[in-house]
């Protein structure tokens, strides 16, 4: 399977399994698309991306953290440093094993302190000469649901938050280097996530 059939193909299953799909203009990739996921008018916003000179198909979802709990987070960083600290290292602990690849923004630290966790991004590559249906909606399950549970964590942690998305310091800090009106077509994907938090509006236990 070459990119131009891996493309087809994906495009085929997304549709034969009645996601929403959206092309998206992406200068440094073969392919972009938005999908919703799962099928419902509350599924959240997936990226898959088939990366120029790159012989694999990428899945992934980013997600902010409500400003509630931000909130939340950092009042415990204040009242104790530590727990906060284990918390985000049991939460890294539990990426690591998750067999997805993962990043978590974390706010600048203040005081001492390590910042909130204000987003992050979960993803799955499938390289093209293992690509199957199975493999790709598979990828696609693993991210939902291990997004799903980081989600779980962070409300039974710390609370339902104000239905707000809160601030993440590293797109700010790219938007005031580029200037706000430059074309950054990876971070306006990112800054338009129409997951946005999942505070009040969002029941995980609708998925669960």
């Amino acid at each position: 399977m070459d990119v131009r059939e891996a493309s087809e193909s994906i495009k085929s299953w997304l549709e034969g399994e009645r996601l929403e799909i959206r092309s998206v203009k992406d200068p440094q990739a073969v392919v972009h698309l938005h999908v919703r996921y799962p099928p419902t008018k509350q599924g959240h916003l997936f990226n898959v991306v088939i990366p120029k000179k790159r012989n694999l198909v990428l899945v992934y979802s980013i997600t902010r953290v409500d400003q509630g709990q931000q909130d939340s987070m950092r009042e415990l960083s204040m009242e104790s440093s530590e727990s906060w600290e284990e918390w985000l290292h049991n939460t890294r602990i539990r990426m690591t094993s998750s067999d997805l690849d993962w990043v978590l923004h974390v706010g600048q630290s203040k005081e001492g302190a390590a910042g909130p966790l204000q987003a992050f991004n979960l993803s799955r590559p499938v390289w093209i000469d293992g690509l199957t249906q199975n493999e790709f909606m598979q990828s696609m399950r693993k991210v939902w649901l291990t997004k799903l549970s980081l989600i779980h964590q962070i409300k039974y942690s710390f609370g339902p938050g104000k239905g707000k998305p809160g601030p993440v310091d590293d797109w700010d800090k790219k938007r005031s280097k580029t200037g706000p009106r430059q074309s950054q077509p990876r971070i306006s994907d990112i800054d338009t996530d129409e997951t946005g938090g999942f505070g009040k509006d969002f029941d995980p236990m609708e998925w669960a």
